[in-house]
Protein backbone atom coordinates (compact mmCIF):
# COMPACT_ATOMS: atom_id res chain seq x y z
CA UNK A 1 0.00 0.00 0.00
CA UNK A 2 1.11 3.57 -0.73
CA UNK A 3 1.47 5.44 2.58
CA UNK A 4 -0.19 8.85 2.59
CA UNK A 5 -0.93 11.80 4.86
CA UNK A 6 -3.11 14.90 4.53
CA UNK A 7 -1.99 18.24 5.96
CA UNK A 8 -4.92 20.61 6.44
CA UNK A 9 -7.39 17.77 6.87
CA UNK A 10 -9.94 19.74 8.90
CA UNK A 11 -11.08 21.85 5.93
CA UNK A 12 -13.68 20.82 3.37
CA UNK A 13 -11.13 19.77 0.75
CA UNK A 14 -8.89 18.07 3.30
CA UNK A 15 -11.79 16.01 4.60
CA UNK A 16 -12.70 14.93 1.06
CA UNK A 17 -9.09 13.92 0.48
CA UNK A 18 -9.11 11.85 3.65
CA UNK A 19 -12.34 10.14 2.61
CA UNK A 20 -11.09 9.30 -0.88
CA UNK A 21 -7.75 8.02 0.40
CA UNK A 22 -9.41 5.93 3.13
CA UNK A 23 -11.54 4.10 0.57
CA UNK A 24 -8.86 3.75 -2.12
CA UNK A 25 -7.61 0.26 -2.89
CA UNK A 26 -3.99 1.32 -3.42
CA UNK A 27 -3.48 4.06 -0.81
CA UNK A 28 -3.24 3.83 2.96
CA UNK A 29 -4.24 6.95 4.88
CA UNK A 30 -1.82 6.97 7.79
CA UNK A 31 -2.15 10.44 9.33
CA UNK A 32 -4.17 13.64 9.17
CA UNK A 33 -2.67 16.95 10.31
CA UNK A 34 -3.78 20.46 11.25
CA UNK A 35 -1.73 23.48 12.25
CA UNK A 36 -0.32 23.42 15.76
CA UNK A 37 -2.59 26.33 16.73
CA UNK A 38 -5.79 24.73 15.44
CA UNK A 39 -8.57 24.22 17.95
CA UNK A 40 -9.33 20.95 16.13
CA UNK A 41 -5.96 19.38 17.03
CA UNK A 42 -6.43 16.11 18.87
CA UNK A 43 -10.01 15.59 17.71
CA UNK A 44 -10.95 12.60 15.54
CA UNK A 45 -11.66 13.86 12.03
CA UNK A 46 -15.01 12.06 12.12
CA UNK A 47 -16.04 14.32 15.03
CA UNK A 48 -15.87 17.24 12.61
CA UNK A 49 -17.50 15.37 9.73
CA UNK A 50 -20.03 12.80 10.89
CA UNK A 51 -20.14 11.07 7.50
CA UNK A 52 -16.56 9.91 8.15
CA UNK A 53 -17.52 7.90 11.25
CA UNK A 54 -16.36 4.33 10.78
CA UNK A 55 -14.30 5.43 7.80
CA UNK A 56 -11.69 7.90 9.10
CA UNK A 57 -11.24 7.55 12.86
CA UNK A 58 -7.76 9.14 12.85
CA UNK A 59 -7.14 12.02 15.23
CA UNK A 60 -5.97 15.33 13.82
CA UNK A 61 -2.31 15.66 14.70
CA UNK A 62 -0.80 19.12 15.34
CA UNK A 63 1.87 19.77 12.73
CA UNK A 64 5.43 20.30 13.95
CA UNK A 65 6.81 22.81 11.44
CA UNK A 66 10.37 22.22 12.67
CA UNK A 67 10.29 18.55 11.63
CA UNK A 68 8.83 18.74 8.11
CA UNK A 69 11.74 17.04 6.36
CA UNK A 70 11.74 14.02 8.67
CA UNK A 71 7.95 13.94 8.41
CA UNK A 72 8.18 13.77 4.63
CA UNK A 73 10.38 10.69 4.94
CA UNK A 74 7.57 8.80 6.69
CA UNK A 75 5.18 8.73 3.71
CA UNK A 76 5.12 7.99 0.02
CA UNK A 77 2.74 10.88 -0.68
CA UNK A 78 1.67 14.00 1.21
CA UNK A 79 -1.36 16.08 0.24
CA UNK A 80 -1.40 19.74 1.25
CA UNK A 81 -4.86 21.27 1.66
CA UNK A 82 -3.31 24.35 3.20
CA UNK A 83 -3.29 28.14 2.72
CA UNK A 84 -1.09 29.45 -0.10
CA UNK A 85 1.46 31.00 2.25
CA UNK A 86 1.79 27.83 4.32
CA UNK A 87 2.46 25.66 1.27
CA UNK A 88 4.99 28.21 0.02
CA UNK A 89 6.85 28.39 3.32
CA UNK A 90 6.85 24.63 4.05
CA UNK A 91 7.62 23.31 0.59
CA UNK A 92 11.40 23.53 0.67
CA UNK A 93 11.55 21.35 3.79
CA UNK A 94 8.86 18.92 2.63
CA UNK A 95 10.57 18.28 -0.71
CA UNK A 96 13.77 17.22 1.08
CA UNK A 97 12.01 14.00 2.12
CA UNK A 98 11.03 11.02 -0.03
CA UNK A 99 7.33 11.81 -0.28
CA UNK A 100 5.76 13.03 -3.49
CA UNK A 101 3.99 16.30 -2.67
CA UNK A 102 0.53 17.15 -4.01
CA UNK A 103 -0.18 20.81 -3.24
CA UNK A 104 -3.80 21.95 -3.54
CA UNK A 105 -2.99 25.58 -2.74
CA UNK A 106 -2.13 28.17 -5.38
CA UNK A 107 1.48 28.55 -4.24
CA UNK A 108 3.10 26.72 -7.16
CA UNK A 109 0.61 27.01 -10.02
CA UNK A 110 1.72 30.29 -11.60
CA UNK A 111 5.21 30.17 -13.09
CA UNK A 112 5.93 33.90 -13.16
CA UNK A 113 7.05 35.21 -9.73
CA UNK A 114 5.98 38.72 -10.76
CA UNK A 115 2.46 37.66 -11.74
CA UNK A 116 2.25 35.47 -8.63
CA UNK A 117 3.08 38.42 -6.35
CA UNK A 118 0.56 40.63 -8.14
CA UNK A 119 -2.30 38.20 -7.56
CA UNK A 120 -1.35 36.51 -4.28
CA UNK A 121 0.01 39.50 -2.41
CA UNK A 122 3.43 38.19 -1.34
CA UNK A 123 6.75 37.61 -3.07
CA UNK A 124 7.57 34.06 -4.16
CA UNK A 125 10.85 32.91 -2.62
CA UNK A 126 10.97 29.36 -3.99
CA UNK A 127 12.00 29.88 -7.62
CA UNK A 128 13.68 26.49 -7.98
CA UNK A 129 10.60 24.66 -6.77
CA UNK A 130 8.35 26.92 -8.83
CA UNK A 131 10.19 25.83 -11.96
CA UNK A 132 10.15 22.19 -10.85
CA UNK A 133 6.44 21.99 -10.03
CA UNK A 134 4.20 20.25 -12.57
CA UNK A 135 0.73 21.69 -13.18
CA UNK A 136 -1.58 18.82 -12.26
CA UNK A 137 -4.35 19.16 -14.84
CA UNK A 138 -4.82 15.42 -14.68
CA UNK A 139 -6.74 14.89 -17.92
CA UNK A 140 -4.02 16.63 -19.96
CA UNK A 141 -0.59 16.31 -18.33
CA UNK A 142 -0.40 12.60 -17.60
CA UNK A 143 3.19 12.11 -18.74
CA UNK A 144 4.63 15.02 -16.76
CA UNK A 145 2.64 14.09 -13.65
CA UNK A 146 3.89 10.50 -13.81
CA UNK A 147 7.48 11.56 -13.09
CA UNK A 148 6.94 14.62 -10.88
CA UNK A 149 7.99 15.04 -7.27
CA UNK A 150 5.94 18.23 -6.71
CA UNK A 151 2.52 18.55 -8.30
CA UNK A 152 0.52 21.79 -8.16
CA UNK A 153 -3.10 20.69 -8.32
CA UNK A 154 -5.17 23.25 -10.30
CA UNK A 155 -7.85 25.45 -8.83
CA UNK A 156 -11.52 24.56 -9.15
CA UNK A 157 -12.45 27.37 -11.54
CA UNK A 158 -9.46 26.65 -13.84
CA UNK A 159 -10.33 22.95 -13.87
CA UNK A 160 -13.89 23.62 -15.04
CA UNK A 161 -12.75 26.23 -17.55
CA UNK A 162 -9.76 24.38 -18.97
CA UNK A 163 -11.64 21.11 -19.34
CA UNK A 164 -13.90 23.02 -21.72
CA UNK A 165 -11.14 24.96 -23.48
CA UNK A 166 -8.11 22.66 -23.83
CA UNK A 167 -9.56 20.50 -26.64
CA UNK A 168 -10.32 23.64 -28.67
CA UNK A 169 -6.87 25.08 -28.04
CA UNK A 170 -5.02 21.97 -29.17
CA UNK A 171 -7.26 21.53 -32.22
CA UNK A 172 -6.64 25.11 -33.36
CA UNK A 173 -10.30 26.03 -32.91
CA UNK A 174 -9.80 29.23 -30.92
CA UNK A 175 -9.93 32.49 -32.86
CA UNK A 176 -6.64 34.33 -32.32
CA UNK A 177 -8.25 37.77 -32.08
CA UNK A 178 -11.13 37.17 -29.64
CA UNK A 179 -10.45 36.31 -26.01
CA UNK A 180 -12.40 33.42 -24.51
CA UNK A 181 -15.02 34.73 -22.07
CA UNK A 182 -15.66 32.64 -18.95
CA UNK A 183 -18.53 33.25 -16.54
CA UNK A 184 -18.53 30.74 -13.69
CA UNK A 185 -20.63 30.28 -10.55
CA UNK A 186 -19.43 28.43 -7.44
CA UNK A 187 -21.15 27.20 -4.31
CA UNK A 188 -20.17 28.69 -0.96
CA UNK A 189 -17.99 25.72 0.05
CA UNK A 190 -15.39 27.13 -2.35
CA UNK A 191 -14.70 29.86 0.21
CA UNK A 192 -13.57 27.27 2.76
CA UNK A 193 -14.75 26.19 6.20
CA UNK A 194 -13.76 29.29 8.15
CA UNK A 195 -16.76 31.48 8.94
CA UNK A 196 -17.05 34.71 6.96
CA UNK A 197 -19.94 37.10 6.50
CA UNK A 198 -19.19 37.44 2.77
CA UNK A 199 -19.64 33.69 2.21
CA UNK A 200 -22.33 32.99 4.82
CA UNK A 201 -25.11 30.94 3.26
CA UNK A 202 -27.71 33.37 4.65
CA UNK A 203 -25.92 36.41 3.20
CA UNK A 204 -25.03 35.11 -0.27
CA UNK A 205 -27.46 35.70 -3.12
CA UNK A 206 -25.82 35.59 -6.56
CA UNK A 207 -23.06 38.07 -7.18
CA UNK A 208 -19.80 38.49 -9.10
CA UNK A 209 -16.54 39.03 -7.27
CA UNK A 210 -12.89 39.48 -8.16
CA UNK A 211 -13.94 41.12 -11.43
CA UNK A 212 -10.95 41.65 -13.78
CA UNK A 213 -8.59 40.69 -10.99
CA UNK A 214 -9.25 37.17 -9.73
CA UNK A 215 -6.14 35.04 -9.14
CA UNK A 216 -7.49 32.17 -11.23
CA UNK A 217 -7.44 34.32 -14.38
CA UNK A 218 -3.64 34.20 -14.86
CA UNK A 219 -3.69 30.49 -14.04
CA UNK A 220 -6.16 29.83 -16.87
CA UNK A 221 -4.31 32.16 -19.25
CA UNK A 222 -0.97 30.51 -18.51
CA UNK A 223 -2.27 27.03 -19.28
CA UNK A 224 -4.22 28.18 -22.34
CA UNK A 225 -1.31 30.33 -23.59
CA UNK A 226 -3.61 33.25 -24.33
CA UNK A 227 -5.51 35.93 -22.38
CA UNK A 228 -9.04 35.25 -21.17
CA UNK A 229 -11.83 37.23 -19.56
CA UNK A 230 -12.80 35.39 -16.38
CA UNK A 231 -15.59 36.47 -14.04
CA UNK A 232 -16.38 34.31 -10.99
CA UNK A 233 -19.71 34.44 -9.16
CA UNK A 234 -20.78 33.16 -5.76
CA UNK A 235 -24.13 31.39 -5.60
CA UNK A 236 -26.45 30.41 -2.77
CA UNK A 237 -25.76 26.68 -2.82
CA UNK A 238 -23.25 24.46 -1.05
CA UNK A 239 -21.09 22.88 -3.72
CA UNK A 240 -20.48 22.74 -7.44
CA UNK A 241 -19.27 24.99 -10.25
CA UNK A 242 -21.02 25.81 -13.50
CA UNK A 243 -18.79 27.53 -16.07
CA UNK A 244 -20.23 29.04 -19.25
CA UNK A 245 -17.44 29.59 -21.77
CA UNK A 246 -17.94 31.63 -24.96
CA UNK A 247 -15.34 31.54 -27.72
CA UNK A 248 -15.10 32.36 -31.41
CA UNK A 249 -13.94 29.58 -33.72
CA UNK A 250 -12.28 29.99 -37.14
CA UNK A 251 -14.53 30.84 -40.06
CA UNK A 252 -16.11 27.78 -41.64
CA UNK A 253 -15.89 25.58 -38.54
CA UNK A 254 -18.74 23.06 -38.49
CA UNK A 255 -20.48 21.44 -35.54
CA UNK A 256 -19.19 18.00 -36.49
CA UNK A 257 -15.61 19.29 -36.22
CA UNK A 258 -16.31 20.48 -32.67
CA UNK A 259 -17.91 17.15 -31.83
CA UNK A 260 -14.90 15.22 -33.14
CA UNK A 261 -12.60 17.45 -31.13
CA UNK A 262 -14.33 16.67 -27.84
CA UNK A 263 -14.74 12.98 -28.65
CA UNK A 264 -11.03 12.73 -29.37
CA UNK A 265 -10.17 14.50 -26.13
CA UNK A 266 -12.61 12.78 -23.76
CA UNK A 267 -14.35 9.90 -25.52
CA UNK A 268 -12.30 7.37 -23.54
CA UNK A 269 -12.14 9.36 -20.31
CA UNK A 270 -14.55 7.92 -17.71
CA UNK A 271 -14.46 11.07 -15.56
CA UNK A 272 -15.47 13.54 -18.30
CA UNK A 273 -19.02 12.99 -19.52
CA UNK A 274 -20.03 14.43 -22.88
CA UNK A 275 -23.72 15.23 -22.50
CA UNK A 276 -26.57 15.70 -24.98
CA UNK A 277 -28.10 18.56 -22.95
CA UNK A 278 -26.88 21.49 -20.90
CA UNK A 279 -25.17 20.34 -17.69
CA UNK A 280 -26.47 21.21 -14.27
CA UNK A 281 -24.81 21.25 -10.90
CA UNK A 282 -27.22 18.72 -9.36
CA UNK A 283 -25.83 16.07 -11.72
CA UNK A 284 -22.23 16.53 -10.57
CA UNK A 285 -22.43 17.75 -6.96
CA UNK A 286 -20.91 15.07 -4.75
CA UNK A 287 -19.33 13.22 -7.70
CA UNK A 288 -15.91 13.16 -9.31
CA UNK A 289 -17.17 13.88 -12.85
CA UNK A 290 -17.04 16.83 -15.21
CA UNK A 291 -20.07 17.22 -17.50
CA UNK A 292 -19.70 19.06 -20.83
CA UNK A 293 -22.08 20.25 -23.55
CA UNK A 294 -21.72 22.85 -26.31
CA UNK A 295 -23.57 24.60 -29.08
CA UNK A 296 -22.16 26.36 -32.15
CA UNK A 297 -23.66 29.25 -34.09
CA UNK A 298 -22.09 28.57 -37.52
CA UNK A 299 -23.13 31.96 -38.91
CA UNK A 300 -21.27 34.05 -36.32
CA UNK A 301 -18.66 31.46 -35.38
CA UNK A 302 -19.47 31.72 -31.68
CA UNK A 303 -19.30 28.54 -29.63
CA UNK A 304 -20.76 28.23 -26.12
CA UNK A 305 -19.43 25.42 -23.93
CA UNK A 306 -20.81 24.67 -20.47
CA UNK A 307 -18.77 22.73 -17.91
CA UNK A 308 -20.07 21.48 -14.56
CA UNK A 309 -18.00 20.02 -11.72
CA UNK A 310 -18.03 19.58 -7.96
CA UNK A 311 -15.61 22.23 -6.71
CA UNK A 312 -14.38 20.09 -3.79
CA UNK A 313 -13.94 16.88 -5.79
CA UNK A 314 -13.13 17.20 -9.50
CA UNK A 315 -12.07 20.77 -8.72
CA UNK A 316 -9.79 19.79 -5.83
CA UNK A 317 -9.59 16.48 -3.92
CA UNK A 318 -10.58 14.08 -6.72
CA UNK A 319 -8.18 15.71 -9.16
CA UNK A 320 -5.41 15.39 -6.58
CA UNK A 321 -6.22 11.66 -6.38
CA UNK A 322 -6.14 11.47 -10.19
CA UNK A 323 -2.67 12.99 -10.06
CA UNK A 324 -1.58 10.53 -7.37
CA UNK A 325 -2.93 7.62 -9.40
CA UNK A 326 -0.91 8.75 -12.42
CA UNK A 327 2.21 9.39 -10.36
CA UNK A 328 2.16 5.88 -8.88
CA UNK A 329 1.38 4.10 -12.15
CA UNK A 330 -2.33 3.49 -11.54
CA UNK A 331 -5.36 4.11 -13.74
CA UNK A 332 -6.29 7.79 -13.49
CA UNK A 333 -9.85 7.09 -12.39
CA UNK A 334 -9.04 4.39 -9.80
CA UNK A 335 -10.99 4.96 -6.58
CA UNK A 336 -13.11 7.73 -8.09
CA UNK A 337 -15.86 5.96 -9.99
CA UNK A 338 -17.66 4.09 -7.25
CA UNK A 339 -20.86 5.82 -6.12
CA UNK A 340 -20.09 5.06 -2.48
CA UNK A 341 -16.75 6.85 -2.82
CA UNK A 342 -17.84 9.90 -4.77
CA UNK A 343 -21.16 10.63 -3.12
CA UNK A 344 -21.00 12.64 0.14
Amino acid sequence: MIKTAVIGASGYTGAELARLLATHSAFSLCDVFVSAQSEDAGKPLCDLYGKLQGLVELKLRPLDETALTSLADEYDAIFLATPHRASHDWMNALTQGRAVIFDLSGAFRIKSPQIFEQYYGFAHQQNRLLEQAVYGLADWHQQAIASASLIAVPGCYPTASLTALKPLQLAGLLNEEQWPVINAVSGVSGAGRKASLSSSFCEVSLQPYGVLGHRHQPEISQELQRPVLFTPHLGNFKRGILATVTVKVPSGTRSDAVERTYEKAYGQNPLVRLKNRWPKIDDVAGTCFCDLFWQLDPDSGHLVVVSAIDNLLKGAAAQAIQCANLRFGLASHLGLMEEAVCKP
